[in-house]
């Protein structure tokens, strides 16, 4: 049994194979799409310099895994071995990518868009699936694309490999049955390209978020009037397409201005910090608040972290610091600086979340059209939030 087969078999084990795509994966070894230096996470979750040839052990035990291994930082400034914090690549978590192909729900004879190729990995399996002819893939990294497109020759792959911008998708090859992003798109800015290149009754499926909370998977279907609907089918959080990066260091900076101000205002919430910074209740709170970036940031262990909440264009800050102490009593001082109170904004998300019987992130959905992205919860009719596209 080859290494690729051991990996399929304890995704089987423990239920992460789809059964549509077992054979395709147990196929497609994941060795041939990943270079021979890459990163890979430590235990404190930083990326870490495995080379096959210096470090060939620690390499195949990386790719063989259930994990992602990072192929860029920096968008290729950072050269291996150094690293840095900001991954740009990576070839994804076996088990997220049979997650996204399964819910992609592709037969034979479709056509396939995919947004961005990485290292053909993913690429990979659809051509196996459905055949070189019906795959189409774009990257936006010269680079990337190069190394993908090589890759896949060398495997036996010849996919449309194109290098450009995925958010204007590739009209030549429209239209298409299914797209599928690997990247993730920010709310109010779905490309309508997608929509127009993909055929009614085609499907697109695409990680989703707002600045605030980035990590749902979403699944619409074309409509024939031109407009694209469906819900939220589950978590998914991947690196944003390259248009859509919101610029770092900026959580650093606000943080010393709350940590230093002598003018901000201090006040005490009974609304529990996690409720607002994690999981569905974040994911709410961001539906509300698509300006404001948020963020949780550990010391001293899983209890004793941060919950920052800023928006850059104002200087804008609120942070609550959790202890065991404040968790025990229930009672969290807030500090909040800037022209905005984001903190109290944040509450009254919340309070619309708990009042709507706090929603689950499955619950919500979008409704794309030329000129408007509304998402809704439940129904389309019952209406969260509308945006127009950036242009």
């Amino acid at each position: 049994m080859s290494k690729q087969q051991h990996l399929a078999a304890a995704l089987s084990e423990v239920g992460k194979l789809p059964l549509s795509w077992a054979n395709v994966f147990a196929e497609v070894d994941r060795a041939a799409f990943v270079p021979a230096k890459v990163w890979f996470d430590d235990e404190h979750g930083h990326p870490q310099p495995i080379g096959r040839d210096t470090d060939p052990v620690r390499w195949q035990a990386a790719v063989y895994s259930n994990e992602p291994v990072v192929t860029q930082l920096d968008h290729g400034r950072t050269v291996w071995p150094d690293t840095s914090l900001l991954v740009t690549s990576s070839t994804s978590q076996p088990s997220m990518m049979l997650i996204m192909l399964d819910a992609l729900d592709v037969h034979e004879g479709h056509t396939v868009l995919e947004i961005g190729t990485g290292t053909g990995y993913n690429t990979a399996l659809l051509c196996q699936r459905l055949g070189d002819d019906h795959v189409t893939t774009i990257e936006v990294d010269p680079a990337l694309a190069t190394w993908a497109r090589e890759a896949l020759s060398d495997a036996g792959y010849r996919p449309w490999v194109v290098c450009g911008d995925g958010a204007t998708g590739w009209p030549p090859g429209a239209p298409y049955d299914r797209v599928i992003a690997t990247a993730a798109v920010m709310a109010g800015r779905l490309p309508y390209a997608w929509i127009e290149q993909t055929r009614p009754g085609g499907q697109i499926l695409t990680p989703w978020g707002t600045a605030y909370d980035n990590g749902v998977l979403v699944r619409l279907t074309v409509h024939g009037d031109g407009t694209a609907s469906g819900p939220v089918v589950g978590e998914a959080a991947f690196m944003r397409l390259r248009s859509h990066d919101i610029p770092l260091g900026h959580a650093a900076r606000l943080g010393d201005i709350i940590d230093t101000s002598t003018s901000a205002a201090t006040t005490t919430t009974t609304v529990p910090p996690d409720e607002v910074a994690m999981g569905d209740g974040a994911f709410s709170v961001g539906l509300h608040l698509p300006d404001v970036r948020s963020g949780v940031f550990y010391d001293d262990g899983p209890e004793h972290y941060e919950v920052l909440l800023y928006h850059v264009p104002s200087d804008s800050v609120a942070s609550v610091k959790i202890t065991p102490e404040t968790t025990a009593t229930g009672r969290y001082s807030v500090r909040q600086h800037g022209p905005r109170r984001l903190w109290d904004e944040a509450e009254t998300a919340h309070t619309w979340w708990t009042d709507h019987g706090r929603p689950a992130q499955t619950r919500y959905g979008l409704t794309i059209s030329r000129t408007q992205q509304q998402v809704w919860l439940d129904q389309p009719s019952t209406m969260v939030t509308s945006a127009v596209p950036a242009a």
